[in-house]
């Protein structure tokens, strides 16, 4: 009868429902499997989630991040005063990297192990082949006191050739070489030693 009265009214004829509902088709054709013992939703050995739980972010940093991390931080805060960075707009001090050797010779899987420098970090070794790192700049890995002997000699040597005698001295010499020709003279020198050397070794 609804179909007839549609087909009357002129619209389309209402579409007749299977016997059993859309939700009892798509559960009779796509059963829930059973869950194994080794699949990932059941580990077999509780790991780092299991022993966490339910619990909210806060605690997860607060039982597992904070304790192992801030005493890394205040190590490494100690360290920048020592290399001075909070004076110095540029150090060779890299933070990561002491970070990271900290932690790593800080795991209490290697506590029975020596101390580890981050270059003999087995991953920072590879990583490095694959991604080596530029040159640190001279004027980084310079101590105050060399610096100041570098600058210190350097100053001292330019008074002195500001010096009118040493000026003096200076452009005689060059007019020496120049009129005398001694670069050749020398050039010469050592081709007559070179060659009574050769003639010595074919005697002997």
């Amino acid at each position: 009868m609804a179909a007839a009265a549609g087909q009357a009214g002129g619209g389309p004829a209402p579409l007749e429902e299977p016997a059993g509902s859309a939700e009892s088709v798509v559960t009779s054709r796509t059963p829930v499997p059973a869950a194994s013992p080794g699949s990932p939703q059941q580990p077999a050995e509780p790991g780092l989630w299991e022993r966490i739980g339910e619990g909210s972010p806060k605690e997860y940093l607060e039982k597992f991040v904070f304790p192992t991390l801030l005493p890394g931080m205040e190590s490494l805060l100690h360290q920048a005063e020592k290399e001075k960075c909070f004076e110095r707009k540029r150090t060779k001090f890299i933070a990561c990297d002491y970070l990271t050797q900290w932690l790593y010779n800080q795991n209490p899987k290697r506590a029975a192990e020596p101390f580890t420098e981050f270059f003999s970090i087995p991953f920072v070794e590879q990583w490095l082949k694959d991604h080596p790192r530029p040159p640190i700049p001279l004027s980084l890995l310079l101590s105050e006191e060399q610096a100041a002997l570098i600058i210190q000699s350097f100053w001292r040597g330019y008074l002195v050739r500001c010096h009118p005698e040493i000026q003096e001295l200076r452009h005689w010499q060059k007019q020496l070489r120049e009129e005398k020709h001694i670069r050749q003279r020398i050039q010469m020198f050592w081709a007559r030693q070179e060659k009574k050397l050769h003639c010595r070794m074919e005697d002997s």
